[in-house]
């Protein structure tokens, strides 16, 4: 059975890639997310906070004019949110290319076109065999125009383009007028990959302390269902690779990404909730399928039931919804009776 794939111009073993994310921290855990079969590792973020951090000097400046300047210890995040900064990022990326064979994917997590962007030419040199951009940005400006945030991130993606020669994912987010034009634009401005989709995580406030607080939930199976339709909908229709990520638990949510046209699916929240080695069983249960229903192979499958192949367009448009509301089961609302 042939699972190979190929992603972002990397040769992979099989479409199944660890997403960013805290377990990658630990070189120990890259090293058992090989061994249990995953054919790639997205390094978890390095923050365009992070960097400015450093090229500040925030520690001096804070600590030193604290006085002087109290208004501006709110510009930047607590050093102390932060468990590495760049030298080491840069240094976890070479011991990471040391301790394995897979390829190693780095990733950033910005909004403009700053500093970070020439960090990627460090990351290149440390070894990283591509770059994940993570284009996080919560428009709080309202003069702002749903143009101009989207001509940022298309300039965050050229400046990184023009710094390194490896390849560039854009791991984005659905929230666009209009996804299928921003996915080609953002292609068209150099990403080799398309990631689909980040997850922002919503902020949350603690009664007891009144204070607005993070509030991070694993991803369930339920939402891959956002980023099936937008891949099966871009699926031969960019050019660049889609990566399916959010909502991957087990081989079936594997199996009806690459139908749609996914080139990988990244875990994450599965590797939390089961265990690294969850991802053994994943590719058990992926040849298991493959065999019992007579493909030789991922790149057979690939594409299948996109919205461009499946004879089943509708499906993914209006129509479904339509036909999904009228078709609601008996006893769903068991309340109403």
């Amino acid at each position: 059975m042939d699972l190979t794939t190929t992603y972002l111009g990397l040769s992979l073993r099989t479409p199944l890639v660890a997403s960013a994310s805290p377990l990658s921290q630990e070189i120990e855990n890259i090293r058992r997310m090989e061994d249990a079969g995953a054919s790639a590792v997205v390094l978890y973020s390095l923050f365009e906070e992070q960097l400015a951090l450093e090229q500040h000097e925030l520690h001096y400046h804070t600590v030193s004019n604290t006085e002087s300047f109290a208004e501006a210890l709110t510009y930047f995040p607590e050093s102390e949110d932060y468990q590495t900064g760049p030298e080491q990022y840069l240094e976890h990326i070479r011991k990471a290319k040391e301790t394995v064979d897979i390829p190693i994917i780095a990733s950033l997590n910005g909004a403009t076109t700053g500093g970070w962007t020439n960090f990627a030419k460090q990351i290149q040199e440390a070894g990283a065999d591509a770059l994940e951009l993570n284009v996080y940005s919560i428009p709080v400006d309202l003069t702002k125009t749903g143009a101009d945030i989207e001509q940022e991130i298309l300039e965050v993606v050229r400046a990184v383009k023009g710094t390194v020669t490896i390849p560039v994912a854009v791991k984005l987010s659905p929230f666009f007028s209009n996804m299928g034009n921003m996915a080609q634009q953002v292609a068209g401005a150099g990403a080799d990959g398309l990631v689909m989709f980040n997850r922002f995580y919503q902020p949350d406030i603690d009664l007891e302390t009144l204070e607005v607080r993070p509030n991070v939930l694993l991803s369930t199976p339920q939402a891959l269902r956002l980023p099936l339709r937008w891949i099966a909908i871009l699926y031969g229709n960019v050019e660049a690779d889609l990566a399916a990520t959010s909502g991957i638990h087990q081989a079936q949510d594997v199996i009806k990404m690459l139908m749609v046209g996914a080139s990988v699916t990244m875990m994450a929240s599965a590797l939390f909730k089961f265990g690294i080695n969850h991802l053994r069983a994943v590719e058990a249960d992926l040849r298991d399928w493959l065999v019992e229903n007579e493909y030789e192979s991922v790149s057979q499958m690939t594409g299948s039931m996109s919205y461009k192949n499946s004879g089943q367009s509708t499906s993914f448009e209006r129509a479904q919804y339509v036909r999904g509301v009228s078709s609601l089961p008996d006893g769903i609302y068991p309340g109403l009776k």
